[in-house]
């Protein structure tokens, strides 16, 4: 009987252990923004601040693709190489910036804090992974991923919304609890259990890892995370953010999935001009439904203007690649392509630096 009873206080402690609750706050209150609807239909689920029918400052007709002798590609435009030489600007913020590919991108701030941003290990949770394979025909190749050391030092992980391509609940195993969640609104309840500690954040709410400032910011996109979108009731139950970390006077932002919008010029009157600006570039095509698209996905020359908008001192552009999901882009470099077409036909002033995945800078 004795036995009986150590085996089973032994398995209830296993269980135990496994389901340890996760910590999680609320980031909100004065001078933040939690864009609720507060009537109708949509009642208690999240609006973009400037909703409507949008007009864009710049649209590429004709053309938009030529390729490009800064590219070094297997088949036309897919499985790439950016092979141009660069010149690595002086702006010396302390911010190093690794692509891990998609959105993914491992940050090491001037005082040496570990951030990753929206890490995707491979594909997609299960069952969507299998769904989405079977029914495109299509398996994400898997980008850069964090090295054992950067695991086991990781200060923050910082998720822009719950899409399968921004947040793998599998990955989350492997990043472990000892990170700070970072996270818009909502967004908790989408974890796993295992003793994770979580902030949800509001727009414009900050917190701080030593004397590292994290601001939440305004995107303008939306959520979901079912199988079939637009139907069930998750619908932007989560917020979508983007994020800015401050150091030493010095700025780095990521700007989650959005599409372009006053939200930008907003961003920049209330914290001045960026340093270094992480934008998508991505996933804004479909011949479906090509506006709706571009509402919640920048096109190259919206990031553009987005990153004039912001005043960025250097653009670091993503969405693109040989580990992207190519969700409505052309092939894995067309917005590549495009946006080298559109720096040149816009004159452009902001400048680019672009990565490969896996590859890294020192800014």
């Amino acid at each position: 009987m004795k036995l009986k009873t150590t085996s089973l206080i032994f398995i209830c402690g296993l269980l135990s252990a496994c389901q340890t609750a996760n910590q999680t706050e609320v980031i909100a209150g004065e001078d933040t923004i939690t864009p609720l609807h507060q009537d109708g239909k949509h009642k208690g689920r999240f609006h973009n601040l400037y909703p409507g029918k949008k007009t864009y400052p710049t649209t590429c007709e004709t053309d938009c693709y030529p390729m490009s002798p800064k590219l070094q590609c297997e088949t036309g435009s897919e499985n790439c190489q950016y092979v141009d030489e660069q010149v690595v600007p002086q702006l010396n913020t302390g911010y190093t910036v690794r692509w891990l590919g998609h959105a993914g991108f491992m940050i090491r701030t001037p005082n040496g804090e570990q951030i990753v941003f929206d890490p995707v290990k491979e594909q997609y949770d299960s069952p969507v992974d299998l769904a989405f394979r079977l029914a495109s025909g299509f398996y994400r190749q898997p980008g850069d991923w964090l090295t054992k050391s950067e695991l086991k030092n990781l200060d923050a992980v910082m998720y822009s919304h719950i899409h399968y391509d921004h947040f793998n609940k599998a990955d989350i195993e492997e990043l472990g609890n000892k990170p700070r969640y970072l996270t818009p609104l909502g967004m908790a309840d989408n974890f796993p259990t295992g003793g994770f500690n979580i902030s949800e954040m509001a727009w414009y709410a900050k917190t701080n890892i030593n004397d590292l400032t994290i601001h939440a910011l305004p995107a303008h996109h939306f959520s979901n995370r079912v199988l079939v979108p637009f139907i069930y009731e998750d619908n932007d139950k989560d917020l979508w953010n983007g994020w800015l970390l401050e150091q030493n006077d010095k700025t780095l932002f990521f700007a989650g999935d959005t599409g372009y919008s006053k939200h930008f010029k907003d961003i920049q009157q209330k914290y001045g001009d960026v340093d270094v600006c992480l934008m998508p570039i991505a996933s804004y095509y479909s011949e479906e439904s090509p506006d709706w698209y571009r509402y919640v996905h920048t096109t190259p020359e919206d990031a553009l203007n987005a990153a004039n908008d912001l005043n960025c001192k250097v653009m670091i552009p993503w969405g693109y690649g040989n580990s992207s999901w190519k969700m409505g882009d052309h092939t894995s470099h067309s917005a590549l392509l495009r946006l080298l077409h559109m720096v040149e036909k816009m004159d452009a002033k902001t400048p680019l630096y672009i990565l490969n995945e896996g590859e890294s800078i020192s800014l």
